[in-house]
């Protein structure tokens, strides 16, 4: 079984992630690492050159290609726009959502513009959001408000969360 992380850019899933996979002794994927290498180069030139289509298949692809076992995914925060994509991580994985308010991700992504966040130029954080929240909940098996939560503190809350849904 995989615990699949979804959400915002900057909501932690990476940093929650890896802090998860060890707590729970599991390994650890970040698909936009997987992204980076199978199309050796970094997300935001994807973005820039070949436009964000693009980009969302090369997530999808790296996503499909990708055969996770009893591992924490960290996904991108767009790949919920490949239904694909998500069919293949929640086939054997529960889907946690990291929902962060809007305001705290805008003082965490001081970065936006290179980071390779798929987004048309010009949307702001809370753009960007309000365009993916209900799509994030359609697949969240589990939703953790972390706003206010350290990444310990997040990753006890995903923990308790999947004691309790066993």
């Amino acid at each position: 079984m995989n615990i699949i992380l979804i959400g915002m850019p900057g909501s932690g899933k990476s940093t929650v992630g890896v802090i998860l996979a060890k707590t729970l002794g599991m390994d650890f994927f970040d698909t936009d690492l997987l992204i980076q290498r199978r199309e050796n180069r970094l997300l935001q030139d994807i973005i820039d050159n070949d436009g964000i289509e693009h980009f969302l298949d090369a997530e999808r692809d790296a996503v499909l290609s990708a055969d996770f076992n009893g591992a924490v995914v960290a996904t991108g925060g767009s790949v919920i726009f490949r239904d694909e994509a998500m069919k293949h991580l929640k086939k054997n994985g529960t889907v946690i959502f990291l929902d962060v308010s809007v305001s705290e991700l805008e003082q965490r992504l001081s970065n936006i513009k290179t980071r390779g966040v798929a987004a048309e130029k010009g949307e702001t954080v809370k753009d960007i959001y309000e365009k993916r929240i209900s799509v994030y909940k359609k697949y969240a098996d589990i939703t953790v408000e972390a706003t206010e939560l350290s990444r310990e503190q997040t990753v006890d809350a995903i923990c308790e969360s999947l004691n309790n849904k066993i």
